[in-house]
């Protein structure tokens, strides 16, 4: 005969719950209480129904309360088995915020077109509003499948709770069921793939192309190349695209102990921070014209690592891979002309988020004068102009050394992934001029050849700007002549 229970009990906010020990099998187990009252409740263990009354004065605080109580078995009556069970607070609490999480992301799925930065984008090319068309039909059904299934679980877990001493099925497996949980999915598949199938095959039909750019990624820039455009097989036009925003933008120190990437934000620390521009760490140098109204077909490669072209707004991504030539193509329809961004989607190595894409979408007749300029200046050959005085290419040289040397070697000059100019050898010693100008021009180790980067005067400007900066001052003046021959 059970002479009585020891009730561990506590009251949280909403409801309660009790430990309940027979001191004769040494069962022990949690129970929840059924809020009647702020401290009356009534608990059903088995076939015996308990009431508790608490004490106010006995809680050590206003909504909670742990005592050790005795009753004997005689009090309360017979009752129905679990009749007045109720989940405890932390479970109930769960369950509304899954359910309303569920809930909340499929309702708010409606705006998320205005609100872009939380999805995917609809863009602006017919590619683009197909993909996200795709994706917004598959958020629905993803999300009706899991509020189906999770629904299940919560009603599962609530009806068949332990306090309800439920009975097991007895039978081993159901055909029907096991059939019906194999042939529902299989269509939802197929419904999705038909769909997903058909925006695949757009996606990579390039045919009839008008404008053909050969897009190829380096460390950490890209450079492009028009190769064809409507009945001209041989365009000749190239250049190299560089982050455009700053060095002090972005060269700040991260923690007061002196967290300094290559020792250039030292100079910054306790200094005002200067205001990021509007499209910090997007603009470019040199960005890529393409016209309007016009299919333009781009093949895409790598010179070192793998990086990937990404314009979410195009509704096209395609990673860049050495020795490889992948394609992928874009038609901006007109009347959407502008400015549009995208990056380098693959982690290509320390300056990954160095290497935006900027691409300006014109009107095929501003597209054709664009381009015609850019040819005549590709045919003219390289500006050889000699440099009137030291301090006019060390102002052409500054600006090519932040726009193509700076993340490699420092905005100071004080080295990181390459060696550093200040002091060094090869930026001040006479007897290796020569050689400062062949690793430039050719490369050297993991450095890339500059020749199809840089014009002659470029480069002749970017060292004498190495040869006289940061206290390096060896009066040298190369002249764009020097590096021709």
């Amino acid at each position: 005969m059970i002479e009585s229970y020891r009730l561990s009990v506590s009251l949280l906010g909403f409801g309660g719950s009790c430990r309940l020990v027979n001191p004769m099998t040494e069962r022990r187990e949690r129970y929840p209480l059924l809020r009647r009252g702020f401290y009356h409740n009534e608990l059903h263990y088995g076939k015996v129904g308990v009431t508790i009354s608490i004490n106010p004065e006995t809680l050590s605080g206003p909504f909670a309360a742990s005592k050790n109580l005795r009753l004997p078995t005689a009090a309360g009556a017979w009752g129905k088995q679990g009749a007045y069970a109720m989940p405890s607070t932390l479970f109930r609490r769960a369950a509304t915020a899954l359910t309303l999480l569920m809930i909340s992301g499929v309702g708010l799925a409606s705006d998320w077109t205005e609100r872009s930065d939380h999805n995917l984008r609809p863009g602006v090319t017919p590619i683009s509003q197909d993909v996200y068309d795709l994706h917004m039909a598959i958020l629905y059904v993803v999300s009706a499948i899991g509020i189906l299934v999770f629904g299940l679980i919560m009603y599962s877990v609530f009806a068949h709770r332990r306090s309800k001493r439920p009975k097991p099925a007895d039978f081993h497996e159901h055909v029907f069921l096991e059939i019906l949980w194999t042939v529902i999915p299989f269509f939802i598949l197929v419904g999705m793939t038909i769909p997903a199938t058909k925006v695949l095959i757009r996606m990579d039909d390039s045919s009839a192309s008008e404008l053909v750019v050969k897009v190829t990624g380096y460390r950490w820039k890209w450079s492009y190349e028009y190769l064809t455009y409507q009945d001209d097989n041989n365009v000749g036009v190239n250049f190299f695209s560089n982050l455009k925003t700053p060095a002090e933008q972005f060269n700040r120190p991260a923690l007061e102990a002196g967290l300094f990437p290559y020792g250039t934000a030292a100079e910054n620390y306790g200094k005002d921070a200067p205001e990021k521009d509007h499209n910090y760490m997007l603009d470019v140098d040199k960005p890529l014209y393409i016209p309007s109204g016009v299919k333009v077909r781009f093949l895409i490669t790598s010179d070192d690592v793998i990086h990937s072209f990404y314009m979410p707004d195009f509704g096209l991504k395609k990673d860049a891979i050495p020795g490889f030539v992948n394609e992928v193509w874009t038609n901006v329809p007109v009347g959407n002309e502008g400015t549009y961004y995208g990056q380098c989607a693959e982690l290509c190595g320390k300056n990954h988020a160095f290497m935006p894409i900027e691409v300006r979408v014109v009107a095929q007749d501003e597209f054709d004068g664009w381009l015609a300029a850019e040819k005549e200046k590709a045919a003219s050959g390289p500006d050889l102009t000699p440099f009137s005085s030291l301090e006019s290419a060390l102002e052409l040289g500054q600006q090519k050394y932040a726009a193509s040397c700076a993340l490699c070697h420092g905005a100071n000059g004080e080295g990181g992934i390459g060696p550093a100019f200040v002091g060094s050898e090869m930026a001040t010693k006479p007897e290796h001029l020569q050689e400062h100008i062949d690793v430039l021009v050719n490369g050297r180790n993991a450095m890339p050849s500059f020749k199809a980067q840089l014009t002659p005067r470029d480069i002749a400007a970017v060292i004498t700007y190495e040869r006289n900066a940061w206290g390096n001052d060896t009066g040298d003046l190369i002249q764009p002549a020097d590096i021709a021959k």
